[in-house]
């Protein structure tokens, strides 16, 4: 009954929101299962249309169902659905049409390598409706956290519309970043900073203002503070790039680290500063650096980089303040407060931003948590003897299947005294937030505090083969992965999967205590030894796996433990297991090339090179081999050909069959790349390589040295030749399914037909697809630079000025450049400039120098492949 007055509909408990979900049954029932837990997460209805016995008919059904429905949510793989008899369309495009043109629709496409024509159709329909999100995903668990955020923003989205259409005069909406950089993701709101985003925003903002750091204690929120402004940070940015220095202990590593984060490889030929500045000349970014407190000497670095990258701005997070000219400090608050919760009513403390905290994040650890009139004081007095501070909060707040909030309180009240007197040289609220962190560990168990103690071996994400292998043999470890599990649900530990693999992380601060337990532990020194072996055990597991089709999965197993394998093999250097180290670099040959880490291992070779040691035959072969092969990726370099030929010797002498063929085919490549080239050597070197057996049964490197040869022969004027090697490689790589061997044949394949007149772009447009999928940029720039030559080749000088001033600007960013034997782009260059065109050639090359690496990529490739590969999705697909 109406009685006049408008407004927007209350709903009653049981009236929460529906969300109708629409796909194919028989193929997506994980998926299905995933969306459903998604949706339930967040306390919404799934609306789900199952096949069985019904007294309507399906279309009534599912049409009642949609009008019934808030959100419409599609998932897509490979079919189109069945066409029942007398219909045009499948239930599943009937769905898409008859979902009501205001209803949120949010689209999922599962990622395949074909699918049916009527719903590759379909699909590109939905992608050019300008009402739908439209992402990719690859399984289920993607999917999951997909459908989780998409649902909660799009909630939040539609709070904020109400409220502002109900308010006076509605503020300007929040600009959603378009980072170039990684950016964390956030695993929980920015409760009360709307005021401190606003301000920093506004800071950042002018021009004369590039430096600006966020002070506080440990646990304050600093972190997701700055991860709030980098993703607001908005189009006034070029590049919004985020650096954790949580793991760099040394200040002579903070401008590495920036580097590695920007994509910019240290090439040892300039001051690492002058270097970012000519790769980021002319770009504005927003560089924030994150944990700076334990590298605070690096700030005058931080001010030259001020000086070399005239256009980006800095976003420090810090427990200290830099101290250094140029410095705006903001000092980042507690959260705010309930009032006196004997005087207070439950709205009053609701409304406090440290008691909906508490009340989010004791929601994850139990849905069925609410803060109620009940509760509402215990809470309060949580929040407030905690000091606002979120992460002694979010801490508590996980705790909450476990204690009530009035025992919460009790012992919270107990702890706190002890802790705070106990360490009386830190900060107030840094003790608060140690005492947090230990209270959280007193209320674990005895094994899982042992547990504890022993993952502060680890330096960044790892996973549970890894923890079995640093808790072997000790009792408490019997129900490791239960225990396991006691750290999650405490906070201690988050758990995350990666291509379906289990990994585990800890806070910064938490895993700093834990790190600290560990150096107290008489066991130390053989824990992290078997931490270092289990790595080394890692590279041997997964060297064999760097080829062929399982490629690719073995390069992300790699990337995803990364921080550890360097840590491992760092101790083994620093224990003089050097021998060991040089294994485990050779063994990874692979890994450190397609992900462009070699200058870093180089670093690591000529280090036991200089040491002083006596090292073994093999371990100086790898040594020198390996220093050699980088060299030549570096322009400014000296090539030694005679240590390649130790090294060959070396190899030998040990009869280690395979080493002495790879050794050999960096032989060859010295001998181009020397001045002058004996080209006649190195084709003698790389013929011997082709002979040795073992070489003739590993396939990726059968291929790659096919492409070496057939590169040598072409420099000496033997074009069919050149192109017979090409050939095999690319045949042998295909059969072998070996992706990275394959982008090297056609790269070598696509220069042959440039070389004969006949240029086949498709050739680079493969090569390109291939190398962003192995996430190896020197790919990237490799297939730009043909499908410039190819567009020279063409005529179309504009086409080809963009593409080669983009090759350029990756070159720049990475710090590799081709290998001087394999300079086949800038006879190009020069004949361009050499023309009337040449202006115009130079304009085009200058806009490729400044577009963005993902606009690069959308204009030589179709943007569906590039967000499919790189995983940025389109600007169309991400909603505004």
């Amino acid at each position: 009954m109406s009685d006049g007055r408008s407004g927007p509909p209350i709903r009653t408990p049981d009236q929460r929101l529906r969300v109708f979900v629409s796909s194919t049954l028989k193929e997506l029932e994980p998926e299905r299962r995933a969306a459903r837990a998604a949706i339930e997460r967040l306390r919404l209805a799934p609306v789900m249309f199952e096949l069985g016995a019904r007294p309507h008919p399906p279309r009534e059904l599912y049409r009642a169902y949609l009008e019934q429905s808030d959100v419409f949510v599609g998932l897509y793989w490979q079919q189109y659905g069945w066409i029942a008899p007398g219909e045009e369309v499948s239930g599943l495009e009937d769905e898409w049409r008859l979902a009501p043109r205001d209803m949120p629709r949010l689209i999922y496409v599962k990622q395949a390598p074909d699918r049916e024509e009527r719903l590759t159709g379909l699909l590109a329909r939905i992608r050019d409706d300008d009402r739908a999100s439209y992402k990719p995903f690859a399984d289920a668990a993607e999917l999951a956290e997909l459908v989780e955020a998409d649902l909660a923003t799009l909630l939040a989205e539609r709070f904020d519309a109400s409220r502002a259409a109900s308010a006076p005069a509605a503020s300007a909406p929040a600009v959603e970043a378009t980072p170039g950089g990684r950016i964390p993701s956030p695993y929980s709101e920015a409760v009360g900073r709307e005021r401190d985003v606003a301000t920093l925003l506004e800071w950042l903002g002018e021009e004369a203002q590039r430096l600006v750091t966020l002070v506080g204690p440990g646990g304050i929120g600093k972190s997701r503070l700055a991860i709030e402004i980098a993703r607001n940070a908005g189009p006034r940015f070029d590049q919004v790039t985020f650096v954790s220095l949580a793991r760099v202990r040394d200040p002579d590593e903070v401008l590495g680290a920036i580097a590695r984060d920007l994509g910019v490889r240290d090439t040892s030929d300039s001051p690492l500063s002058e270097q970012l500045g000519i790769a980021r000349a002319g770009r504005r970014d927003l560089i924030v650096l994150d944990n700076f407190e334990q590298v605070v000497d690096a700030a005058p670095d931080v001010v030259s980089l001020l000086t070399d990258l005239p256009g980006a701005t800095f976003l420090v997070t810090s427990r200290v303040r830099l101290r250094v000219r140029g410095e705006r400090v903001f000092d980042v608050e507690p959260l705010g407060l309930p009032p006196e919760p004997s005087q207070s009513s439950i709205r009053a403390i609701l409304e406090a931003p440290a008691v909906r905290l508490f009340r989010d994040r004791a929601r994850s650890a139990d849905p069925r948590f609410d803060v109620t009139d009940d509760n509402a004081e215990d809470v309060a007095r949580i929040c407030r003897g905690l000091e606002g501070v979120p992460l002694a909060i979010e801490l508590a707040a996980a705790r909450i299947r476990a204690l009530t909030p009035a025992a919460m309180l009790g012992r919270l009240d107990r702890v706190l005294p002890l802790l705070v007197t106990a360490a009386r040289d830190l900060p107030e609220r840094q003790r608060t937030i140690r005492a947090t962190i230990e209270w959280s560990i007193d209320l674990l168990g005895a094994d899982a505090r042992a547990l504890f103690e022993r993952l502060g071996v680890f330096a960044g994400a790892f996973s549970l083969d890894a923890v079995e292998a640093v808790t072997a043999g000790e009792p408490w470890a019997a129900d490791l992965l239960g225990t396991l599990l006691e750290l999650v649900d405490g906070s201690l530990l988050r758990q995350h999967d990666d291509h379906g693999v289990p990994f585990y992380s800890m806070l910064v601060p938490v895993r700093e205590l834990a790190a600290a337990r560990l150096e107290t532990d008489p066991d130390a020194a053989a824990v992290r030894r078997a931490h270092a072996d289990y790595y080394v055990g890692l590279a041997a597991e997964t060297e064999p796996l760097l080829r062929g089709a399982t490629q690719s999965a073995a390069l992300d197993r790699l990337e995803a433990e990364r921080d550890d394998l360097r840590a491992g093999c760092r101790h083994l250097i620093a224990v003089g297991e050097v021998d060991v180290v040089a294994d485990v670099v050779w063994r990874l040959f692979l890994y450190w090339w397609i992900r462009s880490l070699l200058p870093e291992v180089k670093a690591w070779m000529e280090a036991v090179l200089e040491s002083g040691r006596q090292l073994s035959p093999r371990t100086r072969a790898i040594a020198l081999a390996f220093s050699e092969w980088v060299a030549l990726w570096q322009p400014d370099s000296e090539i030694r050909t005679e240590r390649m030929e130790e090294a060959v010797a070396l190899f030998r002498a040990v009869d280690d069959e395979f080493s002495v063929g790879l050794a050999l085919a960096i032989a060859s490549l010295s001998y181009t790349s020397a001045t002058p080239a004996d080209l006649d050597r190195a084709a003698e070197r790389q013929r011997s390589a082709l002979t040795i057996p073992a070489v003739q049964r590993d396939p990726t490197f059968h291929s790659l040295f096919e492409s070496v040869l057939g590169r040598i022969l072409h420099l000496r004027g033997d074009a069919a030749g050149a192109v017979e090697c090409y050939g095999r490689a690319r045949d042998i790589a295909g059969r072998a399914g070996d992706e990275f061997a394959e982008r090297i044949a056609l790269n070598q394949i696509g220069w042959s037909r440039i070389a004969a007149g006949e240029p086949q772009p498709e050739l680079f447009r493969r090569a390109l697809e291939l190398s962003l999928r192995l996430r190896n940029e020197d790919g990237d720039a490799y297939a730009l630079e043909g499908l410039a030559g190819s567009a020279a080749v063409m005529g179309d000088i504009e086409r080809a000025g963009f593409l080669f001033g983009a090759a350029e600007a990756l070159r720049a960013r990475t710090g590799l450049h081709e290998q001087r034997s394999y300079s086949t782009y800038q006879p190009f260059i020069d004949a361009m400039l050499a023309t009337d065109r040449a202006a115009e050639f130079e304009a085009a090359r200058v806009v490729g120098r400044r577009m963005p690496r993902q606009a690069v990529l959308e204009f030589a490739l179709d943007p569906q492949t590039v967000a499919a590969a790189t995983g940025i999705p389109r600007p169309s697909e991400v909603r505004s």
